[in-house]
Order: C-alpha cells, then structure tokens, then sequence
C-alpha cells in the first residue's frame, strides 16, 4: 500500500462520527445480551486457544524487518510493527488430545516457517522485548521514524494497517511515549508499542452466565502468573537516560517492562487509562456494558468492518471497539457460526517465552487452575480486588522476588512456595479432571514448578548474564547485547523441543507426585 493511500484511509477512519458510530456499537451490544439469554454463548466443551507473537532478527541477531511476502508465505499475521509476526493457534478441547494437538500445530509452524525464514537471512524469536536495534540503526531512531503525509502521521516502521495509524492521528489522548525507570522515550506515534511481545492464552467458560465468576479468578491468578513468567528487564540500551548508571538499572529496572511500556504509550496519567488491570464483573452482561462504555479510540467506517456471513458478524461494531479494549484480562464473545459461539477469558499479561514448551505450560497452568478453582470454590474468589492488583504490579515490578499474598485452602499466606504448590495442585486437579492421567498433567506444568521451586525466572536468567558480563568489564550496551545473543542461541537449541529449565541445568526427567513421594520416602 503507497503512504499516500494509507494517509487517505487514515483520514476517513478520523472522519468518521463517534456518536453515529457507538450507537451502533450499543445496538450489538443489544444483539450480543439477546444472545447471552437464549444460551447462543453457552457452549459445554472446554476449549482453549492460544495467541503467540514473535518478532524477527538477522543472522547476527540484530532486529530485522520481515517482508510481507515472507510472513504470508509461512502462515503468520502481522503485528504492529514490520519486525512483528503473529501466529494465532487452532482453538482445541481442553484434554490430553487437545492440547497436544495445540502443542504440535505451533511446533509444526514454526519448523516450517523456519526454511524460508533462513533463506531470508532471518529467524523468529520468542520473547518480551527486543533489545538490539537494526543494523546501522538505534531503536530510538526505528521506533521514532515517522512522515507526514498531507498532515496525517505514518510511522516508517509500522505495518500498513489503517487502525495502527488512525490512532497516532486521532485527537483522543494516548501518550506514545514511554517513561520507565531510567528510560523516557516520546514518539509522534504508538509505535513505540512495538518493543514487546506477548502470549494470549484464552480460555473458554462452558455457561457464559458464569464468565463473571472465572474472570474473578483469572484476575488473581495474574500476579502468580506473571511473577513465574517475567521476561523483559532490559530496553535497548540507547533508550536509556545518559546519566543512568548500570548499577541503578539494574536496582531500579522492572522485571517486566513489557507492561509499563504498554501502559505508557496508551494512557494517559490524570486523562486516560485505557490500559489498566480490570475489575471485577458481576454479570456476564458488565463484561459487555464495559465494553460499550470503554472510551473509543478508533471508530471504524462501517464499509471496513468484516460482513463475511460469520455469527459474529452480527455484532461487528462491537468486535471492532473491543479490539481497542485494552485490560490485561478481558471478556471475549465471538463465534463463526451460532453453534461454535462462545464466551471465553482472554488473558492477556504473559510475556513471550524462552520455549514453545513454557508457553503450553502457562496455557496449563491457567487454565487446569481455572477448572478446578471454580469447581471446587476456591478461597481464591475472596482475595479482595485491590490486593489482586497489588500482587500483578509487584510482580512487574520484582518477578519472582516479589511479595504476593494469596488466599488458599488455609488461609491466608503471603509465603511463595505455599502459594504456588496450591496453585500447581490446583492446575494439576483441573487438567486430570479434564482426562489427563498423572503424567501427563505434570509433564505440561513440570516448567513451571522449576521456576518456582529454584526462584528463577527468565528475567532472573537476563539480569544474571548482565551483571556477569558487567563483570568482566563490558560495557553496559554490550553487556545486554551478548546477554540477548545468548538468549537467542539457547532458543534456537531448545524452542521448539526445549524449556526453560534446560538454560538453568535443571533439564531432565519430569516429577510426577509419586515420584516425588517415592523419592521422599
């Protein structure tokens, strides 16, 4: 697409009426709560599925840009930026079969993807932030780079997406900029966003009446979740603050910066919070209302929103508002056709992982704890909402150092290593509720226990590398530059068979719990 076409479609996007357009989003909002009573959105099986983004470096792991052609050819989205590609897995039943079936269609895109890839001098990374820029280029100047055409802002480096653009462009706030510790970063453009990458696991409710009660628990389950899962500590070195010393980094940096740096493009401080951990629901009818009532960044043309015969289609506009509906968990109502209509939990706090095998464990994890918790009434539900937001933005800030407090079967505790062997038990007991036998259910978790058993995260991983490396007299910039080669060559050894566990020297045979007692025993 030519800047001058896509200035032009920005420019239709900004002049369409908000009002005309929200008014239709609240007559799909009607449509969608019609639906909800007639049972359209209930739906028995336990589905899961499963977003995952990449970003794409050269040979010598510098970011790279990856052409279209390319990206289409090997079956992926693009994303935000041109560096970014996504890969949206097949939704699968909640059982042993299922989500072996998830596993091995990621596992087998991503070995496909990997010839053409090659041939293009390229190679997908998993992770939550890039830290080496382009080749001849600084991530200041490629997140920054931006033209005006006829008065309308293009970011040079972003895919040719109309709603991308608009919201450069619109007079709705967003700050495009970020300010972390030691880090401050102003673009003309959202671009910045582009630094991270994230996991989605969704998780499908078999009654959607009952969506406000497993939200309830998905947001207390994001602090555990994210302080097991940190993953960004370090930006590119360039962005940092000239006067920033390496040892204040290092004591002041968040162990994910993936989420301030969402939360600083899009918000606002004082004006808009358009990101922000959610609230409670207290009916599935909230999680829709919320939406209708969530402030519009981008109305979208009514030609431009999808009219293809799906289910969902009956409710485009709303779908359309909803993808600017930024909560790091949120109500999701969609469905090709009225028989596969669903109400499912997007859980969106999780950084890309090291492995293909620690993200299909988060997918366990989360979902195993929902089934069960929910089935068993788990003291969970009663963690009051502001202690479930203090515990995700401690586990931002410390990962796994961070103090949490959870509610279990005895009570109270704000001990880690009580929490989460509940929280596994839990896990364990919804996934073999779900037909996985012993093994199995502690196979997928089993890389998730070894970060909680050792304390060690990938963020842990990164800043250890960083200071060792500090250590024998690098520079800073260079210190994070080999700690991020490092990154990408236990990757390419271990993506799509590895974990984790195996960059720490903990690889090795998965503990069932009668191994565990024999061995105690």
């Amino acid at each position: 697409m030519a800047e001058s076409e896509l200035a032009r479609d920005v420019a239709s996007v900004l002049a369409v009426d908000p009002d005309a357009f929200d008014e239709r989003v609240r007559e799909d909002a009607a449509v969608i709560k019609e639906e909800i009573e007639a049972g359209t959105f209930d739906n028995p099986q336990a589905i899961v599925g499963l977003e995952y983004e990449f970003y794409g470096v050269a040979d010598d792991g510098s970011l790279a840009r990856i052409p279209r052609r390319v990206l289409e050819f090997v079956g992926f989205e693009k994303e935000l930026g041109l560096h970014n590609a996504e890969m949206t897995a097949s939704p699968q039943p909640l059982n042993e079969y299922g989500l072996a079936a998830q596993e091995s269609e990621v596992r087998a895109r991503l070995e496909a993807a990997a010839e053409p890839m090659d041939a293009e001098g390229l190679h997908l990374v998993s992770d939550a932030m890039w830290t080496i820029p382009p080749e001849g280029e600084t991530a200041h100047e490629y997140l920054t780079d931006s033209i005006d055409d006829d008065g309308v802002e293009i970011a040079t480096n972003m895919s040719a997406s109309t709603r991308y653009h608009a919201m450069a462009n619109t007079d709705r706030p967003a700050s495009m900029g970020i300010d972390a510790p030691h880090v401050s970063l102003d673009a003309d453009t959202v671009m910045p966003e582009a630094l991270i990458t994230s996991i989605q696991p969704h998780y499908q409710v078999p009654q959607a009446v009952d969506l406000p009660t497993y939200f309830r628990y998905a947001v207390r389950l994001a602090g555990p979740l994210v302080a097991l899962g940190v993953n960004s500590p370090f930006y590119p070195p360039d962005l940092y603050d000239d006067e920033a010393t390496p040892e204040a980094i290092l004591r002041d940096g968040h162990d994910e910066g993936r989420i301030d740096v969402f939360e600083d493009v899009l918000n606002v401080p004082g004006k808009s919070e358009k990101v922000r951990f959610p609230r409670d629901l207290e009916s599935v009818q909230d999680a829709v209302d919320a939406v209708v009532e969530d402030d519009m960044i981008v109305p979208m043309p009514s030609h431009d929103i999808a009219t293809g015969g799906r289910f969902d289609d009956e409710f485009a506009h709303f779908r359309m508002k909803h993808g600017t509906y930024w909560r790091w968990v949120r109500p999701v109502f969609g469905g090709a056709s009225k028989e596969s209509a669903n109400a499912r939990i997007e859980f969106r706090p999780l950084p890309g992982q090291p492995t293909v095998r620690d993200t299909m464990a988060f997918q366990a994890l989360l979902a195993g704890a929902l089934e069960a918790m929910v089935a068993r009434d788990h003291p969970l539900y009663d963690l009051p909402w502001e202690t479930a937001r203090e515990n995700f933005y401690a586990a931002v800030r410390d990962g796994s150092d961070a103090d949490l407090t959870y509610l279990g079967p005895e009570g109270e505790t704000t001990d880690a290593t009580a929490m989460y062997a509940d929280l596994f038990e839990q896990a364990e007991a919804g996934l073999r509720a779900r037909g996985l036998d012993e093994e199995e259910a502690a196979k997928y978790l089993w890389p998730l226990r070894q970060r909680a058993r050792h304390g060690i995260t990938p963020a842990d991983w990164k800043r250890e590398r960083v200071r060792e490396n500090l250590d024998d007299g690098a520079s800073f910039e260079n210190a994070v530059y080999d700690m991020q080669y490092d990154y990408l060559s236990y990757q390419r050894d271990t993506l799509i068979t590895g974990s984790f566990a195996d960059w720490t020297g903990r690889g090795g045979e998965v503990e069932t719990e009668t191994h565990r007692s024999n061995r105690r025993g």
